[in-house]
């Protein structure tokens, strides 16, 4: 079988003894491939071969420096789109999970405000969920979206199972409360000193801090 190689100089054709050669820098190149003596004369990169001097086609080897950038390309690409496949699911997830639960916090504090009453976020570690309760009564209060169920989100039946809460930090408790003016307050009704959720999915980590005094809630990681 014989190999061919790409050259990317000027071609032009001439006929010579019945058949269709081409020229290449005065050297002549014999059009011996099925199929490519009909391409017209100009064109740039076409596959040829060299004849020997008895009229045979000699083997070339060996790979041009075009044809080395052409592999290198597709492996780039290929791994490029790869690498992300493998690693976007729980990138995804845990950047939803952190947006999901700095918007909930924010969901209490504006009710807190609203009603001008305390407000709670309970976080549950062993079981990746959380849930805002009214402390007026102690009891979850209902979603505002999903008719007839109560504001209890859990990671898990949101889609969301390669999040998890590794660590709740409220002045060591696990539950952070807002006044009516949108203060922070630890579970024991003392105002808030530190304020931190961690989310982990895979060797991502992303933080969400409750600042005190103001109840600002940012997200880090």
């Amino acid at each position: 079988m014989i190999k061919f190689w790409y050259s990317c100089a000027f071609l032009w054709q001439k006929k010579e003894g019945g058949r269709e050669v081409m020229y290449q820098d005065g050297e002549r190149r014999s059009m011996r491939m099925r199929g490519l003596t009909n391409l017209p004369a100009g064109l740039r990169c076409l596959y040829h071969a060299r004849e020997t001097e008895d009229g045979s086609l000699r083997r070339r080897s060996g790979f041009t420096l075009i044809e080395i950038l052409i592999v290198v390309v597709i492996l780039a690409i290929a791994a490029m789109t790869a690498i992300p496949m493998m690693t976007s699911a729980g990138s995804v997830q845990i950047r939803s999970a952190a947006n999901m639960v700095a918007a909930d916090l924010e969901y209490a504090k504006s009710m807190a405000i609203a009603r001008g009453q305390y407000f709670s976020v309970v976080f549950d570690k062993n079981t990746d969920s959380y849930s805002i309760i009214k402390d007026q009564t102690g009891s979850v209060i209902a979603h505002p979206v999903k008719k007839g169920f109560n504001y209890v989100i859990g990671f898990r039946d949101k889609g969301l199972d390669k999040v998890d809460i590794t660590d709740v930090d409220f002045d060591g408790k696990s539950t952070v409360k807002f006044d009516y003016l949108g203060s922070p307050y630890n579970a024991d009704n003392n105002p808030l000193n530190k304020g931190v959720i961690k989310l982990q999915a895979g060797s991502t980590t992303v933080t969400i801090t409750v600042e005190p005094v103001t109840g600002f809630i940012s997200i880090t990681g």
